[in-house]
Parts: structure tokens; sequence; C-alpha cells
């Protein structure tokens, strides 16, 4: 049965106690970018170790790590990349020692998830992201433009260098789509972005560790048979972003998870009927009465609301 995990920072916050009492023992965490002693990398033995530690002392088993060392020389093929590389390949060796399973990551090169409005009016004077092509500003990068074949290019040649060590490592690679998934933005190609694609990526270097991230409100905007698409990539999903948006991938609004155009329900089943065992987190939430937007779309009450929805659904489902 899949596993209900929340993101939580490796600092620990106010937030740490909210998610235990919610009954959340499983963390999605970071990187210890604020903790590194003198000489440490980002990703060795050490400060991980301690990041581990830490989250333990707090009542969470760290089962998966949802944040990225510097990624942009790789994914535009630009001298330095193999540095980078060597970065990630130290990352998914320790977290093997470490047995933290999964490793979310991405392929949006110069800038992650776009939003245009991040205080959209919502259900009962709630507030949610939103995104509008046209206002999109001029300069969301200042770097060239790169088409996609140039990323799919750069990502084959990443895979094949750190999906080995993965292999040995006993660590999931899986894919985070682009967010929105539209292409290109502002000149910059987004190749995580369709269905089809996915089949690509997972067929450009066969690996049990080449894995998706099935966030929902991305994929939602690829297709109209969500359900399906879940059914489809089965055992290839090792993580979950379950969320939902209202629109198209041009215009398009973060929803409660109770009101979006998706069927809930139907992939709670689904996910069921794939035999999905995995971590599966709230995303992208509301920000409602007394909370604060300024991390928009990651407000604490919010996500206790999403918490107990997704519970109730899992209870529901699995009963049956």
């Amino acid at each position: 049965m899949l596993e209900i995990a929340e993101f939580i920072a490796p600092t620990p916050t106010p937030l740490w106690k909210l998610a235990r009492q919610a009954g959340i023992d499983l963390a999605v965490g970071g990187l210890p970018f604020d903790s590194l002693l003198p000489g440490e990398g980002l990703c060795d033995l050490a400060p991980l170790t301690r990041m581990k530690a830490v989250y333990e002392e707090g009542g969470f088993k760290l089962a998966v790590i949802e944040a990225r060392p510097p990624l942009n020389k790789a994914k535009r093929g630009l001298p330095g990349r193999d540095e980078e590389i060597a970065t990630v390949c130290t990352l998914l060796e320790n977290m093997g020692k470490l047995g933290i399973p999964v490793w979310c990551y991405e392929w949006m090169t110069d800038f992650n998830w776009v939003r245009t409005n991040m205080a959209t009016p919502s259900r009962g004077g709630s507030v949610v992201t939103s995104f509008d092509l046209n206002d999109v500003p001029a300069d969301l990068t200042k770097e060239p433009p790169i088409d996609e074949e140039a990323l799919w290019t750069n990502l084959e040649y990443f895979l094949r260098k750190v999906l080995p060590v993965a292999e040995k490592a006993g660590v999931k690679l899986s894919m985070h789509p682009d967010d929105p998934p539209l292409s290109p933005i502002r000149g910059v190609g987004r190749i995580m972005r369709s269905v089809a694609n996915y089949q690509r990526l997972l067929d450009l270097v066969d690996s049990p560790m080449n894995t998706i991230t099935m966030c929902q409100g991305n994929f939602t905007l690829m297709t109209d048979d969500l359900p399906a698409v879940i059914r489809k990539f089965g055992r290839k999903i090792s993580f979950v972003h379950f969320r939902d948006v209202r629109g198209v991938p041009e215009k398009f609004h973060e929803t409660w998870h109770d009101a979006g155009q998706t069927d809930m329900l139907a992939c709670m089943k689904a996910y069921r009927d794939i035999g999905f065992d995995g971590v599966l987190r709230p995303d992208h939430v509301p920000t409602v009465e007394g909370d604060s937007n300024a991390n928009a779309g990651y407000s604490s009450f919010g996500r206790l609301y999403a918490i107990g929805y997704i519970r109730g659904l899992r209870q529901a489902v699995y009963a049956s």
C-alpha cells in the first residue's frame, strides 16, 4: 500500500510538529545547504548522515530526497558538466549507504517551476498560484535559447553516467515533469512535458532505476485520462505528488485537492491497481486564513487539509 509523506525541510520548523500530529512519519527531504562544515561538500556522506539523524530525532524516516545540487551546466551541455555529474554520483552513492531509496530530480533548464501570480483568489478567501503564458516576464532567463533535441542529448549523456551508479547504490532516479508542461518558454526548450516524452525518457536508457515522479498537477495538463496514464506507467512510477489544477498548459491555476479537474478517487484506485507501494505526498496547497503566503504553495495549514483528504481517499480505496 502506498505511504503518505510530507515535504519537510531539513531545519526543524513548527510544520514538523504539525505533520507528526497529522500522523505523518515519512519525510520527503532536502539537502543540507545550511549545515555544511568547512571542507564539506553538499552531497558528502557526513552532512547527509547528520541531516538524516535530525529527521529521525524529529520522528521522521527520510524516504525521498527532493533537492538537487547545481545541474544547469549538465542540462545545457556546458564545460563543467562532468563535475556536476560527479557530485550527483556522490549523492547517489551516499543515499545508498544511508538507505534513502529515491532521488527526485528534474530537467528544467535555467528556471524551475514558473508561476505568474502567487496569490490568485480561491475558495473562501484562500489564495493559490497560477500561470498565464501571456504574463511570463521577458527577463525570465539571461541564457541563450536552447532547443529540445539539445536537452535530450544532454539528458542521455547524464543518464548514461549516473544510472550505473544508481543501480549499484539501489537508488531510483525519479524524473519530475516540467512545470508548466509547455515548450518553449522564453526560448528555453522543455522536454518533460508529455506522456510520449516520458515514454521516450524510459526508452532512452533501459534501467530499473530510470523512473517517474507522477506529479499529478502537471500530468493532468498532459492528458484527459490521468488514471489511464498511471496504469500505463505502472511500476515505473516511484514517487507521487498528489495535487490538482484547472486549465490548460498555457493558462491554469492550482486548486484545493477536492476542487480540481482530476478524478482524485480514480487516481487513488489506479495506484492501488498497479501495486504502487512508494511514497505519495501532497503538493502545492492553498494558503488559508491565519497562515503565511511567503512560501506560496507550501503553507502549513493547507497541508493539513490535504493530508486528511488523501488519508480519507486511501482508506476508502484500500478498504474496498
